[in-house]
């Protein structure tokens, strides 16, 4: 054989290694033993058998442990952020009223602006349940709509492998608009509302100096101080804020939505903020709603070195070693309760491991019922297209790694259910 040819054989074996495709396992019987912490046994050993005692201590135990060794933890400093509405504007087409808001965070002299696009049903006779979530591209990126602004945040650059500071242009308008289909979303009777993550904290390892963290560069960092994803979270307790104040909004029946890192992304601020009454995660796997116990897809290991500024420090000790972390996903599920949260999937996205993903809501059901609620009313993992709709829902549809029209009809099906007046 030609010596060139062997050595580009070569290569392309050495590459198809490094890339990952032997590195990481998809298949189930290869999934190693493993046994989830008791999440009714408080870190410390005592039971949790009472509804009272997971809410006046249990909770803020497990809470503490899932924030000082997974996503961090604010520092206390944050109370002394301001915020205002800076810049406010309305219009109504078509029976959808819009609006756009700029809430300005300030400390010390610095400030971020964080822009909020909702959209809400014109004729609605009152206050109306609302979706709110974060986009990853701008709010441009979401509607054709000329008169909402191109971000000037930074942005992905889908050229070039790696993050950069990257601005985006006039021909990302409407090109995410499949992921928020506002029509269906108003014609059901409620409102949407999105914020740019991008607005909130850069997704790339900046050493923390950008973003709402560069109000904090007098911040001593621990390994348990927060990172991207708690700061996401925070601008979602922020966008929340805003919803209290407006009269076209029910702000105590906001329901949380999130997809990929957006989705491990609201999860923890359903988590973190309890005034969310519903949260929603869409392929949210490693670091979300799959458990990390059994090492199928992406891996506590590889999320943490691709992107080791989404979590606390802390987490990378976990890197190999799952089943020596105190918490696997499920924890975080049960800190949600008894509010309803709702675990979807797709069924070719094995990297997120939908049904790692299940497992997690199954692993948090002793806490609803402990609270009085029906958990999640499945034994096994469901087929495709077999919605569960109990307090803990779970549902996966057929193709991939997406966010689309049928998943939307999923979460108002479910919010109906458990947003009822």
């Amino acid at each position: 054989m030609n010596k060139t040819i062997v050595t580009l054989l070569m290569f392309f074996s050495i590459a198809s290694c490094t890339n990952g495709a032997d590195e990481f396992n998809y298949d189930e019987s290869k999934v190693p033993n493993y046994e989830l912490p008791d999440v009714l046994v408080d870190p410390d050993g005592q039971k949790i058998e009472t509804a009272d005692t997971w809410r006046t201590s249990g909770r803020a135990k497990w809470l503490q442990v899932v924030a000082d060794e997974v996503y961090g933890n604010l520092p206390p400093e944050i109370a002394t952020v301001q915020m205002e509405v800076a810049n406010q504007s309305t219009k109504t087409t078509n029976d959808i009223k819009r609006k756009l808001v700029t809430l300005r965070c300030t400390r010390n002299g610095k400030s971020i602006d964080m822009h909020l696009l909702i959209y809400l049903p014109a004729s609605a006779s009152g206050p109306v349940k609302t979706f709110l979530g974060l986009n990853f591209n701008g709010n441009h990126t979401i509607t054709d709509d000329s008169d909402i602004p191109v971000t000037e945040s930074w942005v992905r650059n889908d050229k070039k492998k790696g993050y950069t500071n990257h601005r985006a242009t006039e021909e990302s308008r409407g090109s995410a608009k499949s992921r928020w289909p506002v029509d269906a979303i108003t014609a059901r009777g409620y409102g949407l509302a999105t914020m740019y993550y991008g607005d909130i904290d850069p997704d790339f390892h900046d050493k923390f100096e950008n973003g709402i963290h560069a109000l904090f560069a007098d911040e001593d960092r621990k390994p348990t101080s927060w990172g991207s994803i708690a700061a996401w979270s925070w601008g979602l307790s922020r966008a929340l804020d805003y919803c209290e104040q407006d009269p076209d909004i029910d702000a105590k029946k906001v329901a949380l939505m999130g997809h990929s890192r957006l989705g491990k992304t609201s999860l923890w601020g359903g988590v973190a903020d309890e005034r969310f009454a519903m949260v929603v995660s869409n392929d949210s796997g490693c670091g979300g709603a799959a458990l990390s116990r059994r090492r199928f897809g992406e891996t506590v290991k590889r999320i943490n070195t691709s992107f080791p500024h989404w979590f606390c420090e802390n987490y990378r000790k976990y890197n190999d070693r799952e089943d020596e972390c105190p918490v696997d996903q499920h924890t975080l599920i049960a800190l949600i309760a008894p509010r309803p949260v709702l675990i979807c999937s797709a069924q070719d996205d094995r990297w997120a491991d939908p049904k790692g993903e299940f497992l997690s809501g199954k692993g948090a059901d002793s806490v609803y019922r402990l609270l009085g609620t029906d958990g999640i009313s499945a034994d096994s993992w469901p087929a495709v297209n077999t919605p569960i709709m109990s307090r803990i829902g779970y549902h996966m549809r057929p193709g991939g790694h997406d966010v689309k029209l049928q998943d939307w009809q999923v979460y108002m099906d479910f919010a109906d259910k458990h947003l009822a007046d």
